[in-house]
């Protein structure tokens, strides 16, 4: 299963890549898509379904050539964690700490990417950022059948072109795990089923928190009844290795 690279939209029996349309936008290729303009105002509904967040300090909104793209976590002063396929366009940028991903928080920019053999990207910064840094899980810090929350600033509603209905505002829903499965580059995820929202476009890169800590990475959405998130724990040796965390 993918996200659309959270970005582009998803081949119809398949999960999309969520990037901006990763768990990201609606369409029928694949692949990355381009990140898409933020939509005007915030009346639609977050995620598809869900509702906002109101306290994610560790966020952070990724623009790729000044073009919103995905969404990602930073995890140390220097480093972000997000989704592979959310960082080939480059010229990648970040507003880190903001719920709003159009003012506020701390800016910064990528100057090198690190990239996993599965759906997972660790991008160091220009700057040390002074932040709340997610914390990231080890195995067995989620469970089959356990409600978990994911964040992301994508796309509200499947409309076509997923870049016309980003959220402004940083969107949370509740999900279900439902056991292992694949990311979009065959990497072991974790796969959940909807709960009160789905991912879709432009959520990519973003985190599956399970009692507060991460355990994901937004990989792919079939923008209905499930979502698939590169599992965290599975490759913290890797992550440390590069982020030191």
């Amino acid at each position: 299963m993918r996200i659309s690279r959270l970005v582009p939209a998803l081949a119809a029996t398949a999960l999309a890549v969520l990037g901006l349309a990763p768990t990201a936008m609606a369409q029928t290729a694949a692949q990355p898509a381009p990140a898409p303009a933020v939509a005007q105002g915030t009346s639609a509904q977050p995620i598809i379904g869900g509702g906002y967040a109101s306290n994610a300090p560790w966020a952070a909104r990724l623009f790729s050539n000044g073009r919103q793209t995905c969404t990602a976590t930073i995890i140390a002063p220097t480093w972000i964690l997000t989704a592979k396929h959310c960082v080939s366009g480059g010229g990648l940028s970040f507003r880190i700490g903001s719920l709003d991903q159009t003012t506020g928080g701390t800016t910064a920019n990528g100057v090198s990417v690190h990239n996993h053999s599965s759906d997972l990207s660790l991008v160091k910064l220009d700057r040390s950022v002074s932040a709340t840094y997610a914390t990231l899980g080890r195995p067995g810090s989620v469970q089959v059948g356990q409600s978990v929350q994911v964040y992301g600033w994508g796309a509200t509603s499947q409309c076509g072109s997923e870049i016309n209905c980003q959220s402004r505002l940083l969107k949370v829903a509740n999900v279900t795990v439902t056991g292992g499965c694949t990311d979009a580059y065959q990497g072991q995820a974790i796969c959940a089923r909807r709960g009160n929202g789905i991912t879709a476009g432009g959520d990519s890169g973003g985190p599956m928190m399970a009692g507060g800590v991460q355990v994901g990475v937004a990989s792919t959405s079939d923008r209905q009844t499930t979502t698939a998130y590169t599992n965290v724990t599975a490759y913290r040796s890797w992550i440390q290795s590069i982020a030191g965390v």
